[in-house]
């Protein structure tokens, strides 16, 4: 079983409240200790770490030691932030040779009780952004703007942004809704990212049936307290498939239930409850 990537949830702390996240009632943050013994086992099925579920990795201080654990075991790095917490780190940090992408959720700024402008927040990512671009780094940079509806009830925030790239990169963005594009680039590497809100699954969100999924296919995760789950989205742990502070990742990933899951979804079937009340698999329908 190989995935192009895991998802390690490494804490599930994130310090905001964006109202198209579900929360959780902990606040955890994994030990190196834990860490290492995680990485050193999923090496076997990935080359590539996402540092996230829950949580924004950059809301730890120490982020560094576990950066130098994945390049240890030469395991590539995907971050994904809110954008709050960029100032508080180092570009050395930032640009660490195992980042292979920072994905930035422009959209949680309008999401939450604010004590900074949009432009104070805006400030820190977009050094970032001329940081890469005027050293000719590699890593790439995605914006986030996933807020797209038929109902432009973002359509004021999303313009003030447009409004701020033009005027800090001259780049002119427009007809978003009726063009479609899937991302737009601002600088080498360095892309804004649209797309649409997504429900997170419930138990209590409506049936919503069968259909395929990527999970266990493209990718699992591991969350915090070393829970592994089916998919990205399960950040509640209800599909546990087995703890990797009692079992080996191997174990767990070859379990009758882990392999119900995955031969149900090459079936075109949702085998568990979670997934039959999950509308992101929507996404995958055939054509």
């Amino acid at each position: 079983m190989k995935f192009h990537r895991i998802y390690i949830e490494i804490t599930d702390i994130c310090g905001l409240h964006c109202s198209f996240c579900t929360t959780k009632p902990t606040n955890t943050t994994m030990s190196l200790a834990h860490f290492e013994a995680i990485i050193s086992q999923a090496k076997r099925f990935t080359s590539e770490i996402a540092l996230h579920v829950m949580g924004d990795a950059l809301t730890l201080s120490h982020i560094g030691s576990f950066l130098e654990r994945l390049h240890h075991h030469k395991l590539r790095t995907i971050i994904t932030t809110s954008g709050y917490y960029i100032a508080n780190h180092s570009y050395d940090t930032l640009f660490h040779p195992t980042i292979k992408q920072i994905n930035i959720s422009i959209n949680s700024y309008n999401k939450n009780t604010n004590r900074i402008t949009f432009e104070e927040y805006l400030e820190p990512i977009f050094r970032l952004i001329e940081y890469k671009r005027d050293n000719a780094i590699e890593t790439f940079i995605n914006l986030r703007l996933w807020n797209l509806d038929n109902t432009l009830s973002e359509k004021a925030f999303n313009q003030t942004f447009f409004d701020a790239l033009e005027q800090r990169f001259g780049v002119v963005i427009e007809n978003i809704l009726r063009d479609s594009p899937q991302s737009l680039r601002i600088a080498p590497k360095t892309l804004v990212h649209f797309d649409s809100y997504f429900e997170w699954p419930s138990l209590d969100n409506p049936r919503y049936g069968d259909g395929r999924c990527e999970g266990l296919k493209s990718h699992c995760a591991i969350l915090v307290d070393g829970t592994v789950v089916p998919c990205c989205l399960d950040a509640q742990g209800v599909m546990d498939l087995g703890n990797l502070y009692k079992q080996s990742l191997e174990t767990i990933l070859y379990n009758s239930k882990t392999q119900s899951i995955l031969n149900g979804f090459k079936q075109g079937k949702a085998v568990e409850e979670l997934c039959q009340h999950c509308s992101y698999k929507n996404r995958f329908k055939e054509a």
